[in-house]
Formats: C-alpha cells, structure tokens, sequence
C-alpha cells in the first residue's frame, strides 16, 4: 500500500463508521477532529495532531454497537486502535492511543478533580476500563515511555466534546497522517 492509499483506508473508516454517536453529544468523526484541533492550538509535533486524529480509532475499526457506552461495555478500544494503527505507524502514533485511557485512570487517581470534571460518558466507560489506577498501575503507566503523549493526548481528547463546534474536515490532517506513516 502507498501512503495515499493507507490515509484513503483510514479516511473510508471515518466516512463509514465516524457517523456513530458515542455518549458524548458528537460524532466519533467531530470528537476525533476536534481532538485534533486541540492538539494543533496546543502547537504539539505533527506525529501528535495525528494520534490525536487517530486515538478513537479503535471504535472504527471494531464492530461495537452503536450504544456501546450507555451499555456500558468495555471496548479495549485503545489497544484495538494501537494495534491496528502499528501496521503503518511507529510508537509516536501507537503509544498516545494505546495508552489514552490509562491516562484517564491515572489522572483519577492524582487528581481528585479531575473526576469530576469528566464528561457524563467518560465517568461511565471509567468504570468498565478499571476505575482510578492502583499506587502499583500508577508506577507502571508513569514508568511507560509514551506516558507523557498520553497525558497530553488525554487533555486535548476531554476538551474535545463540544457539540456544534467548527473544525478543519479530514483532508486538512492528510498531511499530518501521511508524514507520520513509517511502514507502508
């Protein structure tokens, strides 16, 4: 596969599946722009505006129920993005995704806060994902060299559900997605 024909799969992925509601008041398709755009304002390295772009992608790729968070099913999504994505990108794309949610969980954990500051839905999947990390989980995640980018990433991801907001479409992060590819 060319570069072009990988962001074409992924693009068709958002075009099929990026249409669904997530318990959130926006499309998988809006919060992942949004993500996005979070990370672009905050001026963060291209490789990161992509895993932005990216870090739900698990959803996607995934047969899950439309109502998978109100059914309050645990979707692993993380790790079926990281893994799926780690076809063509290295761990500046992969490590943010698959470890996104564990910086929710740890953030639980450090700031009590933060908990409360969580969308209706992220509060609910916290609970299916693990709830607040242990002192132990903790250790490991911050030990974990993609921990940073996952923090980072988990900011812009909760500032990213904002029905209605105005974002670039997908072909603005063409570029972002086909610099970061490493393995065609």
């Amino acid at each position: 596969m060319t570069k072009t024909e990988i962001v074409e799969t992924i693009f068709e992925l958002f075009r099929r599946r990026g249409g669904r509601l997530y318990g959130e008041g926006v499309t998988l398709l809006q919060h992942s722009l949004q993500t996005a755009t979070e990370a672009k304002a905050a001026h963060a390295a291209p490789e990161y505006v992509a895993a932005a772009l990216l870090h739900d992608i698990g959803y996607l790729v995934a047969d899950f129920p439309d109502d998978v968070v109100e059914a309050g099913i645990e979707t692993e999504h993380e790790k079926l993005g990281s893994a799926w994505l780690s076809r063509h990108f290295g761990p500046e794309i992969t490590d943010p995704v698959r470890l996104h949610v564990a910086a929710k969980r740890h953030l639980v954990r450090a700031d009590p806060g933060y908990g409360e500051r969580l969308s209706a839905a992220s509060r609910r999947t916290l609970e299916t994902q693990g709830g607040p990390m242990s002192a132990a989980e903790a250790a490991r995640f911050l030990a974990d060299a993609g921990a940073p980018a996952a923090l980072a990433l988990r900011a812009w991801d909760d500032a990213a559900k904002v029905p209605g907001r105005e974002t670039e479409d997908l072909e603005y992060f063409r570029p972002y997605l086909e610099a970061a590819i490493v393995r065609i």
